[in-house]
């Protein structure tokens, strides 16, 4: 192997791209080439390497292990070439430039309208986010893949600077006629016949719920999993069973009354939103902006929004 002579950075880009979407024709599309193109890059770079890089799976493609080692050393070398363009743009005066966000499930529901605002005061600042769990977007920072991460918990895994970005509340929910919908600071062993409705093994969330139980030493009667919030949400206004989920993920459920949120002792469970980068990680004017909006926007935005609802627990 001598990739200094041999490889190039098409040849990479083709190859992220493929790989990306498992497919050449896709790849073709998105790069503006033709299939037999893409195709003649990808076997002159797997000729450089020396090893498949793709085989074939019925009518698609899937990564060999040789392709997903190379993914992860190619995604950094981009992202590199992309630190270098975005560099050279900053020295326009930090007001140009693109920034790539990752964000935990669960960040989706309040992130939208926070980066309306801030592309609102910046419109020559570029955004990008990427939805993913929290093993994908560790993954990614290390990969320099994304410049900022939202998520819940501080990546002790990884050598990550951390900021607390805004408060992060848990309750309880059931559906809009549930029988203790009006009571008031009632203990969780009244929910002792309920089934609990949660999320999967290893989720933020299902780590959240899982603590609640030891901490008030419960045992729910049964329990079912989930893979998504929107999914636990539909559950309990169908009548399934409760729910403890993150307040930010119900906007639209709390405005039409289609949930109720039971005032259980020891609720709302306050957890932290936080913004995450590498501390390796120089960042650009553009993405420098981005973490100070926010860290100052993103709690009174969130207060302003879900507050009430809180509030209207406590003071009745």
């Amino acid at each position: 192997m001598n990739f200094i002579r041999t490889l190039t950075l098409r040849q990479l880009q083709i190859f992220v791209v493929a790989a990306r979407h498992l497919s050449y024709a896709r790849a073709a599309e998105e790069l503006h080439l033709t299939p037999p193109a893409v195709s003649m890059q990808l076997k002159q770079l797997e000729d450089n390497v020396g090893l498949p890089l793709f085989e074939r799976m019925g009518r698609g493609v899937a990564l060999t292990d040789a392709g997903d080692l190379l993914m992860h050393h190619a995604l950094r070398v981009l992202g590199e070439i992309k630190d270098a363009e975005a560099n050279l743009q900053g020295l326009l005066g930090g007001e140009t430039g693109q920034l790539s966000v990752g964000l935990v499930s669960t960040a989706k529901y309040f992130m939208p309208r926070l980066l309306a605002q801030f592309s609102q005061a910046h419109p020559g600042i570029e955004v990008q986010f990427s939805v993913g769990n929290r093993e994908s977007l560790l993954q990614k920072l290390q990969d320099n893949a994304i410049d900022l991460a939202v998520m819940g918990r501080i990546p002790v895994e990884i050598d990550a600077h951390a900021e607390p970005m805004a408060s992060h509340p848990y309750v309880l929910i059931g559906p809009s006629d549930h029988p203790l919908r009006d009571a008031r600071r009632f203990d969780l062993q009244e929910l002792r016949h309920e089934t609990f409705l949660l999320r999967e093994e290893g989720s933020g969330s299902r780590r959240v719920a899982e603590e609640m139980f030891k901490n008030h030493l419960f045992t729910p009667a049964k329990t079912i999993s989930m893979g998504s919030n929107e999914t636990i949400k539909q559950a309990v206004m169908a009548g399934m069973g409760v729910a403890l989920i993150s307040l930010h993920t119900l906007p639209l459920e709390l405005k039409t009354a289609e949930v109720s949120v039971l005032d259980v002792i020891g609720t709302p469970i306050e957890r932290t939103w936080y913004v995450v980068h590498m501390n390796s990680k120089r960042l650009l004017p553009a993405g420098q902006r981005f973490r100070e909006f926010l860290l100052e926007q993103a709690a009174p935005g969130l207060e302003k929004e879900f507050g009430r609802y809180l509030t209207a627990r406590t003071s009745t």
